[in-house]
């Protein structure tokens, strides 16, 4: 029998460190308490947990701007609650994930501090990228090049040089073409290694490299990322964005990974423009997985969930590889708000409770959970997302998100609200719903008044709930997956608005999975499925008189 590498058809849980759970009460998540609810995720049926950043950082942009990557901030806890973390996890049968972030440093790393402290031209400043100002005397920025967190790219030192941070300006971008670069961070992948993670997800995977001669934005480009018009990510085209020589870069993280035993691997943050330039980064001496985005934000239609399906198919067929599927994270919009305002943009940061139906958009939620979880492939899973958790509305006074802060959008800090743990927001021994022990300060930032309705104490062992569906439809895959063949049928002649997928099985019962999309129930009669026996479903009403009722989702059993 072939060897079949852990992470091929893994479930993958992201932990957004700061609101997972609070050990110390300061209001703030750490290590320790990640530790301490580590059965709950054991319990839930994932494979392996992923750690936002734990790094020394200034907290600029919430741990994505790294001072000392060796090393755990305080606010987190320690390299031993690291070593224990890591140890906990691996003795519950999960394998562990930890946050990579290489496209930039904080400008507190001590390499940017040396920068700062040497002369233009210097190997120090050769790590990142400076250059001259535009103008006669300097004083514009070398190009036209924005920030993703609003304002320019650029900012001026008072030697005249400018510095590139295509994020927060605490966020200096790396130089990869300098060799240095490219050494530190096979050292910093080694300490991590060592220490015994199991694989990497790496921050901003398609941009590390820009075009050489960092040429300007076309006007459309301008327009497009100052959001003055919408840009879907089939458009997403810049001179910073998917280079040739990013593949040079995980052609070796691939090869330091090939050094370890137990099939650690990299997983890319890779926001790239169609299905053929995502299979790149996972060619056979490249990437182990990228996410598929371009699922994450296909409209609620049939037709978009399975043209999605198709294109990613052939593009990962044709490099050997397996899709990674996603619906959420700490940077978008939260399903279940997302879907209940009726689209798939998940940069619309909509907030307002009277702009989404709430309703709706968790039964739309629930069925995309299971429409994703029967894919072949791997699946990430964002903290909350299976207690069915909306986006929340977060006061402006409260708001901590940088690209809030600068102007750049509506800001992220309504995906990244500390959990609720418990019905009680305050109890005997724990706060904040759960989320910190008795008598803490505060969570960082604010919870909902209604969060008790969601947390794992409400939903545990409660038929119906979100949390129990998500556990069911794990516990289904880890038994169901190994029988099945990685191929897919995705029959068209079906009735509109109705998108089906049938996986056969290899000696056994096959798995399909019927999505109403549209406005109507689709009958299982109607797709071939008329005596198969229907084995979960997205809600207790889901499946009436054998027919799937809309915004719902079933699986069902096929063959013997």
């Amino acid at each position: 029998m072939s060897h079949e590498p852990w992470w091929r058809h893994a479930v993958c849980y992201q932990i957004y460190v700061r609101s997972f759970a609070d050990s110390d009460g300061d209001g703030i998540g750490d290590l320790p308490g990640i530790t301490s609810r580590l059965p709950y995720l054991a319990e839930l049926g994932v494979d392996a947990v992923w750690l936002t950043p734990f790094y020394r950082s200034p907290q600029a942009d919430h741990g994505y701007d790294v001072a000392d990557y060796c090393d755990v901030d305080p606010l987190f806890g320690t390299l031993d609650d690291f070593d224990a973390l890591c140890a906990r996890t691996h003795d519950l049968g999960m394998r562990l994930i930890v946050d990579i972030v290489p496209n930039h440093s904080s400008d507190q790393h001590p390499w940017f501090q040396a920068a700062l402290a040497s002369p233009p031209g210097s190997p120090e400043r050769a790590r990142y990228i400076f250059r001259n100002g535009a103008g006669p005397d300097g004083s514009r920025p070398p190009n036209n090049w924005v920030s993703q967190f609003g304002g320019p790219a650029w900012t001026r030192l008072p030697d005249g040089e400018w510095y590139l941070h295509l994020f927060e300006r605490g966020q200096p971008d790396f130089d990869w073409t300098n060799p240095e670069v490219a050494a530190e961070f096979d050292r910093v992948l080694r300490f991590w290694l060592d220490r015994g993670v199991d694989g990497f997800r790496i921050d901003v995977a398609h941009g590390l490299v820009k075009s050489e001669d960092l040429p300007d934005l076309t006007d459309d480009q301008l327009a497009r990322q100052l959001g003055e018009v919408h840009e879907p990510l089939s458009e997403r085209v810049r001179p910073y964005d998917d280079q040739p020589g990013v593949h040079e870069v995980y052609r070796r993280w691939r090869r330091v990974l090939s050094e370890y035993p137990g099939d650690r691997m990299a997983i890319g943050e890779a926001w790239v423009a169609n299905a053929e330039a995502m299979a790149r980064y996972i060619r056979p001496d490249e990437l182990q997985q990228t996410f598929n985005f371009h699922w994450l934000e296909a409209d609620w239609t049939a037709d978009a969930l399975r043209a999605v399906l198709e294109e990613t198919l052939a593009a990962t067929d044709s490099v050997g590889a397996t899709p990674t599927w996603v619906l959420s994270n700490h940077d978008v919009v939260r399903t279940v708000t997302r879907l209940g305002a009726g689209g798939g943009d998940s940069s619309a940061g909509n907030e307002d409770p009277d702009a989404v139906d709430a309703e709706l958009g968790l039964a739309r939620a629930r069925a995309a959970l299971l429409a994703m979880l029967v894919l072949p492939g791997s699946a990430y899973l964002y903290q909350g997302e299976e207690l069915g958790l909306p986006q929340t509305p977060v006061p402006p006074e409260a708001r901590e998100d940088p690209m809030w802060l600068r102007g750049g959008g509506t800001g992220r800090d309504g995906c990244r609200v500390p959990l609720p743990w418990q019905v009680d927001r305050d109890g005997p021994d724990f706060s904040a719903y759960g989320f910190s022990p008795a008598g803490a300060a505060p969570p960082w930032l604010p919870q909902p008044a209604d969060w008790g309705e969601l947390a794992v104490e409400a939903q545990q062992g409660h038929e119906g709930s979100t949390l129990e569906l998500v556990r069911a439809a794990l516990s289904l895959r880890h038994g169901l997956f190994p029988g099945l063949d990685e191929q897919v049928s995705l029959p068209t002649d079906v009735p509109d608005g109705t998108f089906v997928v049938h996986r056969s099985g290899r000696d056994g019962p096959g798995l399909a999975c019927v999505v109403a999309c549209g406005s109507r129930p689709t009958d299982l009669a109607a797709v071939g499925l008329a005596d198969a026996r229907v084995l979960l479903a997205s809600s207790g009403d889901a499946v009436v008189d054998g027919a799937v009722q809309p915004d719902s989702a079933a699986w069902v059993a096929t063959g013997h």
